[in-house]
């Protein structure tokens, strides 16, 4: 007759004493691993053109980057500030420095993005299966990860900062003549497409259309919204991808032809 090592576990009941700590032999630790270095490059990208200072508006097509708009600083180019220039132009700054923490609030507190930081930065726990690097975790109950659950207000935030990129992507549509069409049009509107997709598909906005209803017939237009924001939703992990796709693919477009490093090809204007 053989035994089975056991210990304690909750409730007095036993568990099986394994040593190992984990007994996955796939390679759990490279979904982590690409999260990781996608977010972090992500990350030091986003940081180093906040705080450059240039490059940043194409004044002949109005083509204004969405890591510095609204540009809120009298460091601002002329044509690039359509909403003041309260903020003085200290180094440390930034020309977008009212929408930019609430964009990064947006982000820190999305359902998608704290899976991703959770298992990537703090292996809490890194996968299924795999221990949790931390010996006690109290829930987003106290401080700082209480801060967690203001997402929703992070997200009426960030609805009206997508009206803005909107309004930059339109007022875009400039040329010297009038009205303008170019490669860069594209890349903006894209973009702001791309924005509208990813708030949108927040699980709070979810809430927000069909939370706290007893009948939907009684209410056909937050229905339909709801479905289709619900249809968004399955793919809010994806989009969250994307739009840092589009966000420095923008960004980038915009800082390279302002810098002259090449011209924006023009269909139109």
């Amino acid at each position: 007759m053989t035994t089975t090592a056991t210990r304690p576990g909750a409730a007095g009941r036993n568990r099986a004493a394994i040593a190992a700590k984990t007994l996955r032999t796939d390679r759990w630790w490279f979904p982590p691993l690409v999260t990781f270095v996608g977010l972090a490059a992500w990350v030091l990208y986003a940081t180093v053109r906040v705080f450059m200072h240039k490059w940043y508006f194409v004044e002949d097509y109005h083509y204004l980057t969405p890591f510095y708009s609204p540009c809120l600083t009298d460091r601002c180019v002329e044509g690039s500030a359509e909403f003041g220039t309260p903020l003085p132009s200290a180094w440390f700054i930034p020309e977008a420095a009212f929408t930019l923490p609430f964009l990064l609030l947006f982000r820190l507190t999305c359902y998608y993005y704290r899976k991703a930081y959770y298992r990537s930065f703090w292996f809490s726990p890194p996968a299924c299966a795999v221990p949790d690097a931390h010996q006690k975790y109290s829930g987003e109950t106290r401080f700082p990860l209480i801060f967690q659950n203001v997402h929703r207000y992070a997200f009426y935030a960030a609805g009206i900062i997508s009206l803005i990129n909107t309004w930059d992507a339109i007022r875009a549509f400039h040329s010297p003549s009038g009205f303008g069409f170019g490669l860069g049009n594209i890349i903006l509107v894209g973009n702001v497409v791309m924005l509208w997709a990813y708030t949108l598909s927040c699980h709070s906005c979810r809430h927000i259309a069909g939370g706290r209803l007893k009948h939907f017939s009684k209410h056909p237009l937050r229905y339909r919204f709801w479905t289709f924001v619900s249809k968004l939703n399955t793919r809010h992990m994806m989009l969250a991808w994307i739009t840092l796709g589009t966000l420095a693919l923008t960004d980038f477009y915009v800082m390279a032809v302002s810098a002259h490093w090449f011209d924006d090809l023009r269909f139109i204007g």
